[in-house]
């Protein structure tokens, strides 16, 4: 009985762990083939806020997101 509690528990936890790492697996893929923020985004973004971005700009801050991802 007690040796049966034990095994669910342990089969839960490693389910859990295991479920966890396969997970962040996929969304770093995922992320890294269809980032949230493209050029066209930044380029708008900064626009809005009345500025008129050059290409090393958009670079550099591309650069900045690809870094945290």
């Amino acid at each position: 009985m007690l040796h049966d509690i034990l095994m669910i528990l342990l089969g839960l936890i490693a389910g859990f762990i295991i479920g966890f790492f396969v997970a962040r697996t996929v969304m770093k893929k995922y992320m890294k083939k269809n980032p949230p923020i493209n050029e066209e985004m930044i380029k708008g973004l900064m626009m809005q806020m009345g500025r008129k971005p050059n290409q090393k700009q958009i670079n550099q801050m591309m650069k900045n997101m690809q870094k945290y991802m």
